[in-house]
Protein backbone atom coordinates (compact mmCIF):
# COMPACT_ATOMS: atom_id res chain seq x y z
CA UNK A 1 0.00 0.00 0.00
CA UNK A 2 1.27 3.47 -0.94
CA UNK A 3 0.06 6.69 0.62
CA UNK A 4 -1.60 8.99 -1.87
CA UNK A 5 -0.02 12.42 -2.21
CA UNK A 6 -2.02 15.61 -1.76
CA UNK A 7 -1.56 16.38 -5.46
CA UNK A 8 -3.08 13.00 -6.39
CA UNK A 9 -6.19 13.62 -4.29
CA UNK A 10 -7.50 16.11 -6.85
CA UNK A 11 -9.14 18.45 -4.37
CA UNK A 12 -10.96 21.50 -5.75
CA UNK A 13 -9.52 25.00 -5.57
CA UNK A 14 -11.28 27.59 -3.40
CA UNK A 15 -13.00 28.91 -6.52
CA UNK A 16 -14.14 25.44 -7.63
CA UNK A 17 -15.30 24.59 -4.09
CA UNK A 18 -17.39 27.77 -3.95
CA UNK A 19 -19.24 26.68 -7.11
CA UNK A 20 -19.78 23.02 -6.24
CA UNK A 21 -22.97 21.58 -4.75
CA UNK A 22 -23.16 21.77 -0.96
CA UNK A 23 -24.64 19.47 1.65
CA UNK A 24 -27.93 21.18 2.67
CA UNK A 25 -26.81 21.54 6.27
CA UNK A 26 -26.08 24.50 8.54
CA UNK A 27 -23.99 24.04 11.67
CA UNK A 28 -24.90 26.37 14.53
CA UNK A 29 -22.32 26.85 17.27
CA UNK A 30 -24.00 27.98 20.49
CA UNK A 31 -21.41 29.81 22.61
CA UNK A 32 -18.50 27.50 21.81
CA UNK A 33 -15.64 28.94 23.83
CA UNK A 34 -12.58 27.32 22.19
CA UNK A 35 -11.45 28.91 18.95
CA UNK A 36 -9.63 25.67 18.14
CA UNK A 37 -12.93 23.78 18.35
CA UNK A 38 -14.40 26.37 16.00
CA UNK A 39 -11.51 25.77 13.61
CA UNK A 40 -12.16 22.04 13.74
CA UNK A 41 -15.77 22.65 12.69
CA UNK A 42 -14.56 24.67 9.70
CA UNK A 43 -12.19 21.90 8.66
CA UNK A 44 -14.85 19.18 9.06
CA UNK A 45 -17.41 21.41 7.34
CA UNK A 46 -15.06 21.75 4.39
CA UNK A 47 -14.52 17.97 4.23
CA UNK A 48 -18.27 17.36 3.93
CA UNK A 49 -19.04 20.52 1.89
CA UNK A 50 -21.59 21.83 4.36
CA UNK A 51 -23.60 24.86 3.35
CA UNK A 52 -22.79 27.21 6.23
CA UNK A 53 -21.60 27.67 9.82
CA UNK A 54 -23.41 30.09 12.14
CA UNK A 55 -21.22 31.39 14.97
CA UNK A 56 -23.28 32.61 17.93
CA UNK A 57 -22.66 34.48 21.16
CA UNK A 58 -19.12 34.12 22.54
CA UNK A 59 -18.07 31.83 19.67
CA UNK A 60 -14.92 33.19 18.02
CA UNK A 61 -15.05 34.35 14.41
CA UNK A 62 -12.44 34.52 11.65
CA UNK A 63 -9.95 35.95 11.15
CA UNK A 64 -8.47 34.37 14.25
CA UNK A 65 -5.09 32.71 14.69
CA UNK A 66 -6.48 29.94 16.93
CA UNK A 67 -9.27 29.14 14.45
CA UNK A 68 -6.75 29.05 11.62
CA UNK A 69 -4.49 26.69 13.59
CA UNK A 70 -7.05 23.87 13.35
CA UNK A 71 -9.03 24.99 10.28
CA UNK A 72 -5.89 25.11 8.11
CA UNK A 73 -7.57 27.58 5.77
CA UNK A 74 -11.05 26.00 5.74
CA UNK A 75 -12.37 29.20 7.32
CA UNK A 76 -11.96 30.62 3.81
CA UNK A 77 -13.85 27.84 2.02
CA UNK A 78 -16.88 27.37 4.28
CA UNK A 79 -19.41 30.19 4.43
CA UNK A 80 -20.13 31.60 7.86
CA UNK A 81 -22.06 34.29 9.67
CA UNK A 82 -22.15 35.69 13.19
CA UNK A 83 -25.19 36.24 15.44
CA UNK A 84 -25.11 37.94 18.85
CA UNK A 85 -27.50 35.26 20.15
CA UNK A 86 -28.27 31.71 19.11
CA UNK A 87 -31.99 32.48 19.43
CA UNK A 88 -31.66 35.15 16.73
CA UNK A 89 -29.90 32.65 14.46
CA UNK A 90 -32.50 29.93 15.00
CA UNK A 91 -35.36 32.34 14.29
CA UNK A 92 -33.75 33.29 10.97
CA UNK A 93 -33.11 29.66 10.01
CA UNK A 94 -36.68 28.70 10.90
CA UNK A 95 -37.96 31.52 8.66
CA UNK A 96 -35.79 30.08 5.87
CA UNK A 97 -37.41 26.65 6.24
CA UNK A 98 -34.75 24.71 8.12
CA UNK A 99 -35.54 21.87 10.51
CA UNK A 100 -33.49 22.63 13.60
CA UNK A 101 -32.04 19.85 15.71
CA UNK A 102 -29.97 20.16 18.89
CA UNK A 103 -27.09 17.74 19.30
CA UNK A 104 -27.70 17.10 22.95
CA UNK A 105 -28.67 14.58 25.62
CA UNK A 106 -32.31 15.49 26.23
CA UNK A 107 -35.56 13.66 26.81
CA UNK A 108 -36.93 12.37 23.53
CA UNK A 109 -33.66 12.67 21.60
CA UNK A 110 -33.23 10.32 18.64
CA UNK A 111 -30.05 8.28 18.82
CA UNK A 112 -27.77 9.14 15.91
CA UNK A 113 -27.75 5.55 14.64
CA UNK A 114 -31.57 5.71 14.48
CA UNK A 115 -31.77 9.14 12.83
CA UNK A 116 -33.14 9.13 9.29
CA UNK A 117 -32.75 12.34 7.30
CA UNK A 118 -35.85 13.11 5.28
CA UNK A 119 -35.69 13.84 1.57
CA UNK A 120 -36.14 17.50 0.70
CA UNK A 121 -35.54 18.79 4.24
CA UNK A 122 -32.86 21.36 4.97
CA UNK A 123 -31.30 20.76 8.37
CA UNK A 124 -29.61 23.03 10.90
CA UNK A 125 -27.85 21.29 13.75
CA UNK A 126 -26.92 23.06 16.98
CA UNK A 127 -23.80 22.21 18.95
CA UNK A 128 -23.29 23.69 22.40
CA UNK A 129 -20.74 25.05 24.78
CA UNK A 130 -17.96 22.70 25.90
CA UNK A 131 -19.14 22.72 29.54
CA UNK A 132 -22.87 23.50 29.49
CA UNK A 133 -23.89 22.00 26.14
CA UNK A 134 -26.71 23.56 24.15
CA UNK A 135 -28.44 26.16 26.32
CA UNK A 136 -31.89 24.99 27.51
CA UNK A 137 -33.64 28.03 26.00
CA UNK A 138 -32.07 27.08 22.66
CA UNK A 139 -33.09 23.42 23.05
CA UNK A 140 -36.63 24.70 23.63
CA UNK A 141 -36.55 26.41 20.22
CA UNK A 142 -35.44 23.28 18.36
CA UNK A 143 -37.66 20.89 16.42
CA UNK A 144 -35.94 17.88 17.97
CA UNK A 145 -32.63 16.51 19.14
CA UNK A 146 -30.05 13.93 18.19
CA UNK A 147 -27.90 12.12 20.74
CA UNK A 148 -24.67 10.26 19.99
CA UNK A 149 -24.84 6.78 21.57
CA UNK A 150 -22.06 6.24 24.10
CA UNK A 151 -21.20 3.30 26.35
CA UNK A 152 -18.16 4.57 28.27
CA UNK A 153 -17.90 6.13 31.72
CA UNK A 154 -17.89 9.74 30.49
CA UNK A 155 -21.13 11.44 29.57
CA UNK A 156 -19.91 13.48 26.63
CA UNK A 157 -17.46 13.94 23.77
CA UNK A 158 -15.46 17.02 22.86
CA UNK A 159 -17.76 19.27 20.83
CA UNK A 160 -15.56 19.13 17.73
CA UNK A 161 -15.40 15.33 17.94
CA UNK A 162 -19.19 15.28 18.22
CA UNK A 163 -19.23 17.49 15.14
CA UNK A 164 -17.18 15.01 13.15
CA UNK A 165 -19.37 12.08 14.16
CA UNK A 166 -22.68 13.83 13.44
CA UNK A 167 -21.58 15.59 10.25
CA UNK A 168 -20.30 12.32 8.82
CA UNK A 169 -23.59 10.52 9.51
CA UNK A 170 -25.73 13.28 8.04
CA UNK A 171 -23.42 13.61 5.03
CA UNK A 172 -23.55 9.82 4.59
CA UNK A 173 -27.34 10.04 4.41
CA UNK A 174 -27.89 13.17 2.34
CA UNK A 175 -24.57 14.06 0.73
CA UNK A 176 -24.78 17.06 -1.54
CA UNK A 177 -28.07 15.79 -3.03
Amino acid sequence: MRKITNAELGRPSLEEFAKQAKTPLVVVLDNVRSAQNVGSFFRTGDAFAIEHIALCGITATPPNREIHKTALGAEESVGWSYYPTTAECISKLRDEGYRILAIEQVEGAVMLDQFQAEEGIKYAIVFGNEVMGVEQSVVDMCDGAIEIPQVGTKHSLNVSVSGGVVLWEIFRQIGTR
